[in-house]
């Protein structure tokens, strides 16, 4: 068996925390459903729900109920939490991280 068969090896560690890459799917996703953001990030159902209830608390996802669904939109305007990173905003995080961030980064003048 060669390395590309079976799924892929996770690394022992990773530059971004779970609460991230949930970020990150949510962002891909808006009405992603927990048991697929536990399925990308590689955690639990249960961690990914724990996860989303942190980021809603703390005020960096609005969630809202459609029929049966939820819809979460990220409040890109928000600090980041550690003071290291504390003058940065999530939306600058998202365009780093994610191929297409629910916020676009400004237009470069040499276009």
């Amino acid at each position: 068996m060669n390395a590309t068969d079976g799924p892929p090896t996770r690394p022992g560690w990773t530059f971004l925390t779970n609460h991230a890459h949930v970020l990150v799917c949510i962002a891909a996703d808006p009405a992603v459903r927990g048991r697929d953001i536990a399925t990308q990030v590689g955690i639990t159902e249960r961690a990914a729900q724990a996860i989303v209830a942190d980021l809603v608390a703390e005020g960096y996802v609005d969630r809202t109920r459609i029929g049966r669904r939820n819809h979460y939109e990220i409040v890109m305007d928000r600090k980041l939490r550690h003071p290291l990173e504390h003058s940065h905003r999530i939306d600058e995080l998202l365009v780093l991280a994610t191929p297409n961030p629910s916020s676009s980064p400004p237009a470069s003048d040499s276009d």
